[in-house]
Formats: structure tokens, sequence, C-alpha cells
């Protein structure tokens, strides 16, 4: 099972900018476990949910040619928390690329409110200077998260 940290999103500008949202409910399985009788979502999971959002935009910006993933997470930093009932916005946004590698900075807001900044580094481990061999397949950019940003990419295009 490939966990999913957010619903959906609101704005994609490919190569540039993305905007997901999450919105957090009780009916959610982690909560339950986590911090009993005051549940809050756990910074990691809102590390990933935007390491998805700006994932997803690096490599969109490459047509999905490229198996991106997280290389490092550069800062994370959040000044308060999120609970049930709350939705998070994802603002991530391209830095610099190259053919091995990526920069993205972000930031997290609670209810159109601003509480975190996480700025990641991915990498294009097809392009990577180790020799190590990957699966052919693109095994990062299902079409569980291909079909997230296609209502934003223009049709007929390889990537919609």
């Amino acid at each position: 099972m490939r966990w999913i940290w957010i619903d959906r999103f609101v704005e994609f500008k490919p190569g540039n900018l993305a905007v997901a949202v999450k919105n957090v409910s009780l009916a959610e399985d982690y909560l339950h476990d986590h911090w009993s009788g005051y549940p809050i979502m756990p910074a990691v999971l809102m590390i990933e949910g935007m390491a998805q959002t700006a994932g997803i935009l690096v490599g969109q910006a490459r047509n999905f040619a490229e198996k991106v993933i997280l290389a490092k997470i550069a800062r994370a930093e959040f000044d308060d928390i999120v609970t049930p009932g709350d939705q998070i916005t994802y603002h991530a946004e391209i830095e610099h690329i190259n053919p091995e590698a990526a920069a993205t900075k972000g930031t997290v807001l609670r209810n159109a409110q601003r509480i975190g900044r996480v700025d990641l580094m991915f990498s294009h481990i097809d392009q990577n200077l180790a020799g190590t061999e990957f699966p052919q397949e693109n095994f990062v950019f299902t079409g569980q998260f291909r079909r997230l940003v296609a209502p934003f990419l223009k049709p007929g295009t390889d990537d919609a």
C-alpha cells in the first residue's frame, strides 16, 4: 500500500510551483495512535506531504521520465500543530533543477496561516554517479500520483 499525504492539487504551474491540500480527519487511523486523547498530525507526515507535493512538481518538470526520490531534508521547521478538522496547504517551488538533482523550498499552512517551512533536495536516480542500476519501470510516479496532477496539464500531452 502506498500512502498519499495530499488530497488534491489546487494550483500547479509546471516546472515552477505546486500547491496541494490535505484535510486532516479524525477518521484517519494514524491519529488514534498519536497522542491518545489529543491527536495531532505528526510533523514527519507533513514533511512527507511536502515531499509528495514537491516531488511531483520536480517529476513533472522532466515529463515524469526520471525516477525522483527524496535525497535530503534541508530544513523542516514547524511553529504550531495541526489537529483533526484542520486543512494543511503545501506550497512548493523549484529553486533549481539539473539532470542529477533538484532543490525545492516550501511553506506549510494550517487553515491559511503559515506554520512551517520545508526545504527539500531530490535525486534523479537514473542519473546517479554510483553506477547502481534501478528497475526500468518508473516505480516512483505511479498512476496514483500522475492522476493528481492531470487536471493541470494540457490534454493530449504525454503528461496528461
